[in-house]
């Protein structure tokens, strides 16, 4: 089957509509009816304003990356970002096609 990925890079600690992005992007994608998306914490990186951002043992940024990235078709990509975009989101993404399918155990 030929998707798309749909990747979004946000600060661990940015909020919208008082939830933390990640939250709200995973939330909107279900009530959009998307498939399925994951949240991933970085453990160090740097965006566009040039900071660099990492996790050390005594002191905890609550800052670092997090990658929200779904699997969809390049429709479901397309109505999404304009949807973030109507709600007035300024977020980093990549869309990139892929392969996806699930395993069949049972197939010879």
């Amino acid at each position: 089957m030929s998707s798309c990925f749909l990747k979004f890079y946000v600060a661990e600690s940015r909020r919208h509509h008082h939830t933390l992005i990640y939250e709200w992007l995973l939330e909107e994608a279900k009530s959009f009816g998307l498939q399925g998306g994951s949240a991933f914490r970085a453990l160090a990186g740097f965006g566009r304003h040039g900071r660099l951002h990492e996790e050390r043992f005594f002191e905890l940024s609550g800052d670092l990356p997090v990658e929200v990235g779904f699997v969809v078709s390049e429709d479901e990509a397309n109505r999404f970002l304009d949807h973030i975009g109507r709600d007035g989101l300024d977020l980093f993404y990549i869309k990139m096609p892929v392969e996806s399918g699930v395993t069949d155990a049972h197939r010879s």
